[in-house]
C-alpha cells in the first residue's frame, strides 16, 4: 500500500481502479476527494461493497495534518485565559498520511460496534433479556422510575436518561448515559470487562486485530482527532452552551492540552471509565468495521460460521420509531431497512440489505481544530451524500 500526502489518495492491492468502479462508488469517492482537496477534512478512509465484493477502498489526505506542541496545563486551577482557550494547533512540516490500515477513534460508533453486538450475543445466548428490568443485571441500579427501565430502552434511547428528565418509554432522547449503563450490563451479565468479554467473544473469533479499546499507540497508526478539548471545555464553562452545573468549573484543572491519537476523544469515557465505555472508546479500522457490517448483512454468520441466529439480527434491526432500531439509527436517505449509526469523532458506518451495500466512512475531522464557536466541520452531509451516491443505484 502506498499512502500520499493531502489532496491524494491510496487504495489497497484488489481495490476497483479508476475506471473499473461503479457508477456509486466513483461518485462517492469524488465527495470525499472534494471534502479533502478543499480542506473541510484533513483526512478520510472510504470502503464500499456491493454484497461482500470490495468496490472502493481508499485512503485520503493526511492522518494528522496538525498538532499542539507537547504541553500540560500544570496542577494548579486553570486561570480565565486557560478556560477559554483551547491549546492552539499548528500545522506538521511533514503531516502523516492516511492510509487504509489507519485506527480511528470511533466515539459513539461504539455504541453500535460493541456494546449493541455484545447485548446481542448475550440475548442469542439467553443470558439477558431485553425487556426484564436493568436492575436484575445491576442490582443498584433502584430508585425512583430507574425499576422500570429495561435493556430495551437503553438500547432505543427511550430510558429517560439522565436524571429520568423524562418519563421511562415515553419518547426517543439520545443518551450517551443509556449506553455507560448498558455497558455496565454488560459486563454483568459477562463477567468481565467489557473490552476484555468483547475481545474474546468477538473481535478475535472474527480475526479482528485492531478493534479494541485503549489501544496501544506505539503499534497502530492512528488518525488524530483533538486538539486538547475546547468543545467539552465549553460545555461546562459557557451556560449557554452546555451543561449547567452546580460546582465551580474552576475547581477541576484535568482538561487535556495535547493532541489526541490514540487516546478516547470523549472525555466521559476518558476520565470516568479509563478509556473503556459503552458509549464511546472503540478502536477500529474501516476494513475491520466491514467485517462487522457484513456479519449483520450476512444474518449473523461469518465465513460459514453463525455468530448470531438471524432472527436476532431480525430483531435489532427492527424499527422501534422516530428512525431507530435496537442500537442502531435508521436513515432516511436510504433505502427501507437500512442502519448506520455516526460518531462525533467524524465516524460513519451504514448497512444496506436492499442493496446488498456496506459503507465505512472515517473522517478526522477535529484534526483542523475549531472554528471561533468550537465547532468542528459538520460532516453530515458528506456521510449522507456517500450514502445516496452508493445506494440508489
Amino acid at each position: 500500500v502506498v499512502a500520499v500526502a493531502s489532496g491524494g489518495c491510496a487504495a489497497p492491492d484488489g481495490a476497483l481502479p479508476d475506471h473499473a468502479l461503479p457508477a456509486g462508488a466513483a461518485a462517492a469517492d469524488s465527495i470525499v476527494r472534494d471534502w479533502v482537496e478543499t480542506r473541510r477534512v484533513p483526512g478520510a478512509v472510504l470502503l464500499v461493497s456491493r454484497h461482500g465484493e470490495i468496490e472502493v477502498f481508499r485512503a485520503y489526505g493526511n492522518a494528522m495534518a496538525m498538532h499542539v506542541p507537547d504541553a500540560t496545563l500544570g496542577d494548579g486551577p486553570v486561570g480565565a485565559a486557560d478556560r477559554q482557550e483551547a491549546p492552539s494547533p499548528v500545522a506538521l512540516a511533514t503531516p502523516v498520511p492516511m492510509t487504509p490500515e489507519t485506527v480511528f477513534d470511533l466515539a459513539s460508533v461504539t455504541k453500535v460496534m460493541a456494546t449493541t453486538m455484545a447485548v446481542m450475543l448475550l440475548v442469542d445466548r439467553g443470558e439477558l433479556d431485553l425487556d426484564a428490568p436493568v436492575a436484575r443485571y445491576l442490582p443498584d441500579f433502584t430508585g425512583g422510575a430507574k425499576g422500570d427501565i429495561t435493556p430495551r430502552h437503553l438500547l432505543t434511547h427511550r430510558s429517560g436518561l439522565s436524571q429520568l428528565a423524562w418519563p421511562v418509554g415515553e419518547a426517543r432522547h439520545y443518551s450517551d448515559l443509556g449506553f455507560m449503563v448498558l455497558g455496565r450490563v454488560v459486563e454483568a451479565v459477562g463477567g468481565d470487562s467489557l473490552d476484555a468479554w468483547l475481545t474474546r467473544e468477538l473481535y478475535l473469533p472474527l480475526g479482528l486485530a485492531h478493534t479494541r479499546f485503549t489501544p496501544a499507540p506505539t503499534v497502530d497508526p492512528f488518525a488524530a482527532t483533538s486538539h486538547g478539548n475546547p468543545f467539552e471545555r465549553r460545555m461546562v464553562h459557557d451556560p449557554d452552551f452546555g451543561y449547567r452545573i452546580d460546582i465551580d468549573p474552576d475547581s477541576w484543572s484535568g482538561w487535556r492540552a495535547y493532541t489526541l491519537a490514540g487516546e478516547v476523544n470523549d472525555g466521559n469515557a476518558h476520565h470516568a471509565f479509563g478509556g473503556v465505555a459503552g458509549h464511546a472508546g472503540l478502536f477500529s479500522t474501516a476494513g475491520e468495521l466491514h467485517t462487522l457490517l457484513r456479519l449483520l448483512l450476512d444474518g449473523g454468520t461469518h465465513e460459514g460460521t453463525r455468530v448470531f441466529a438471524s432472527g436476532v439480527v431480525d430483531t435489532f434491526l427492527q424499527s422501534s420509531g422516530d428512525g431507530q432500531a435496537l442500537g442502531w439509527q435508521l436513515p432516511d436517505y436510504a433505502s427501507p431497512g437500512a442502519f448506520a449509526h455516526t460518531g462525533f469523532t467524524g465516524t460513519f458506518v451504514l448497512g444496506d440489505p436492499t442493496t446488498g451495500t456496506a459503507v465505512v466512512l472515517l473522517t478526522n475531522r477535529q484534526n483542523h481544530g475549531v472554528d471561533a464557536s468550537t465547532s468542528y466541520p459538520d460532516v453530515g452531509p458528506l456521510q449522507r451524500g456517500v450514502a445516496e451516491a452508493v445506494t440508489r443505484d
